[in-house]
């Protein structure tokens, strides 16, 4: 790995500290490094502002001058009434250099962030980061696709089931992969799960880590009719393009949503949490469409396989259509 890949990568970790709270500005990370220091970190702020660039040029102050930015999404080249664009503030700082990881594809910025900071005599250059571009996966599908990035988690036995045949689900898996499960949310701008789980269990699809509870995410029932108080209505998945913003959605299901999720084809990741046990009850998806078992084949990679207490978390990621 190269010494800016390194650095980007680092970037990208910082990011990971804005992710959710900076909705409905992506979370993004920036290190100023200068003599194979870093002088500066930021990442953006609650709520979208400060952006990165500009919280790690105001910490470095004076000593950014002659230093390296590495940033992990394109410098902003719009101006706002929250504040000057980060491409102009570059411009001023007195940077040697700077390093993007992904491009924005905000109409706004869309390389004009770049160009803006070159034409400003400073040596700017694009070096395609997976780190940076998997911290922004959630912004990015919403640019892309107009929607949030969805991750379905399915907490199973070994044979497939997520209840007994009476319906009682708790608890299939152990503490370790249920603290797992509070920690994906606290990454997510919003939970969802049918109608059927809600009236059945009682959810409260909340963050109970210590420290993390302020990251609780935006509560959502899938439902034909009105949502309960504390609660908002989706009618049907595809309806998830007028979330308000959101990038990262959470689907905890049941069977009935995961089913018409996967229906729709709006999963981008899966989350298998596997009990060792052996239920004999109700299966975690329903039909979902499948003529043959040809259809089923090369829609999924592994990305990751981990021991969690008894329990093993699967994650797959979901491969697009143009790389099958």
């Amino acid at each position: 790995m190269s010494e800016d890949a390194r650095w980007l990568a680092a970037a990208a970790a910082v990011a990971a500290r804005a992710r959710p709270l900076s909705r409905p500005n992506p979370a993004v990370g920036a290190l100023l490094v200068k003599d194979g220091l870093v002088i500066a970190r930021g990442w953006t702020q609650p709520g979208g502002r400060p952006h990165a660039e500009a919280a790690a040029l105001r910490a470095a102050g004076k000593a950014a001058r002659g230093a390296t930015l590495y940033v992990t999404l394109e410098p902003c080249a719009h101006q706002s009434d929250r504040g000057p664009a980060c491409a102009d503030l570059i411009c001023r700082s007195g940077l040697a250099r700077v390093v993007i990881g992904c491009m924005d594809p905000d109409p706004r910025t869309a390389g004009s962030g770049l160009e803006r900071v070159r034409s400003a005599g400073i040596d700017a250059e694009y070096r395609p980061s997976a780190a940076c571009e998997a911290g922004l996966s959630g912004y990015l599908t919403q640019k892309r696709l107009g929607r949030p990035e969805v991750t379905l988690k399915l907490a199973m036995s070994l044979d497939g089931c997520i209840a007994l045949a009476n319906g009682k689900s708790q608890w299939i898996t152990g503490p370790q992969a249920r603290a797992h499960t509070h920690a994906m949310r606290a990454k997510a701008d919003a939970i969802l799960v049918g109608g059927g789980t809600l009236r059945a269990d009682s959810p409260r699809l909340d963050v109970r880590l210590p420290g993390l509870a302020e990251r609780s995410p935006e509560r959502w029932v899938l439902t034909g009719g009105q949502a309960p108080e504390g609660w908002r209505a989706l009618p049907s998945p595809q309806a998830i393009a007028a979330m308000e913003g959101a990038q990262y959605l959470f689907v905890e299901g049941g069977a009935g949503t995961a089913t018409a999720f996967l229906a729709a084809g709006l999963v981008d990741r899966l989350l298998i949490y596997r009990a060792p046990i052996l239920i004999g009850g109700r299966p975690a998806l329903g039909d979902f469409g499948l003529l043959s078992l040809y259809e089923a084949h090369g829609k999924w990679r592994m990305t990751e396989r981990r021991q969690l207490g008894s329990d093993t978390l699967e994650v797959y990621e979901a491969i697009p259509c143009s790389l099958e």
